[in-house]
């Protein structure tokens, strides 16, 4: 690894279903190999029909809250109904309403269109704009809130709706844009597969839709509690920002989530973040790193067959550590003890240097750990 490439080696899930050439262009630039499958597809806003019913409906009863909470999904509530004729007049009702902007982005769509918020929360989150309107100020309103990426299985904001309801609001909901399944969910699968098997180091999510759809799919392949595993343990999950890391947070999930809401820093996170999680081993006078497809030595990467994978994994689980014969038929499977001897010798080749295994007669394996030299 060179600071040029400082991601040579790892292997990098992609689930965008927008700027997924970009996003995986920067990942590659900093030598990531990129598997890219989208989660979700999008719904063309123009052809949906409870979009134009959302608006119908608040054109002949204006709101009094506008609540927005994604900038592409605002900009493309206006572009439909600009479609339809009927900008001028939606943004003409919209603007006698009290604004509330859930982050950066929708307030940059609310002001390109001429709107202005009263309020905006420094999170992002709905559970902060909850706290801001409490119920004084919502009992008896009108409250129009623009969704972000609802589906007829997934609620982006569970319960969010049902509190504005609580406290005494009528409740306009706009769906914007809908994600549904990709039409050919194939890649998908094969991505979900490779997950499962930790086959990947990282995944990169960019829209809290993309997870529900990927976890959604997981159990309906019934691989559901091997791909929680995986993202709980050996994989990492990055996400763009807290909105889209929620659906991990529910089920426990550890996330790593970009402070700046933008590719650009999402991809800036992985390359610090990712190395720093995967210790490189001084072995044999090598510079010794683990990855899912592979191990990288002394800055060059080789891939690696699933079994030398499985044997290398054993031996770095304790650096230094004697695995027995047996144990590494256990892992290796079968009974055959010139096995054991077969997988090693490929292993070394796969590596490029014999001394990173060595044989402790009568015993077993181990990767020779250099001792830290002592100071003078």
């Amino acid at each position: 690894m060179t600071e040029r490439d400082p991601l040579l080696g790892f292997t990098v899930a992609i689930t965008a279903a927008r700027r997924a050439d970009e996003f995986g262009a920067m990942l590659r630039r900093r030598g990531a190999a990129v598997l890219s499958a989208p989660a979700i597809a999008m719904v063309p806003l123009a052809d949906d029909a409870q979009l134009r019913i959302a608006t119908d409906e608040l054109l002949t009863q204006p709101p009094d809250v506008l609540i927005a909470t994604t900038g592409i999904g605002f900009r493309g509530w206006v572009a439909a109904a600009e479609g339809w004729g009927l900008a001028p007049a939606l943004l003409e009702v919209l603007g006698r309403a009290r604004v509330i902007s859930r982050g950066p982005k929708a307030t940059g769509a609310l002001r390109a269109a001429g709107l202005r918020e009263e309020w905006s929360p420094a999170s992002e989150s709905s559970a902060e704009v909850l706290e801001h309107l409490g119920p004084a100020e919502l009992a008896g309103r009108r409250v129009a809130v623009q969704l972000h990426g609802a589906t007829d299985r997934w609620d982006p904001a569970p319960g969010f709706l049902d509190v504005l309801a609580e406290r005494g609001a009528t409740v306009v909901p706009v769906p914007v844009y809908r994600w549904q399944s990709p039409p050919d969910s194939a890649a998908l699968d094969g991505l979900i597969e490779r997950i499962a098997l930790s086959q990947v180091d990282a995944v990169a999510f960019t829209s809290a839709p993309a997870v529900a759809s990927l976890l959604l799919r997981a159990d309906e392949l019934q691989l559901g509690a091997s791909v929680r595993s995986a993202l709980s343990g050996p994989v990492t999950v990055f996400c763009v920002g807290p909105v889209t890391a929620g659906p991990l947070d529910r089920i426990g999930v550890p996330t790593v989530v970009a402070t700046r809401m933008r590719l650009g820093a999402l991809a800036r996170l992985i390359e610090e973040e990712l190395p720093r999680r995967r210790a490189v081993l001084a072995v044999a006078g090598h510079r010794l790193g683990l990855r899912a497809c592979g191990a990288v030595v002394d800055g060059d990467y080789r891939e690696l067959t699933p079994n030398s994978l499985l044997l290398l994994r054993l031996l770095a689980r304790e650096p230094g550590a004697v695995i027995t014969r047996d144990e590494v038929l256990q892992v290796l499977g079968g009974n055959d003890p010139h096995a054991v001897e077969a997988a090693v010798a490929r292993l070394r080749g796969g590596l490029g240097s014999k001394e990173l295994v060595a044989t402790v007669v009568k015993r077993g394996y181990r990767l020779p750990i250099d001792e830290p030299e002592l100071p003078s």
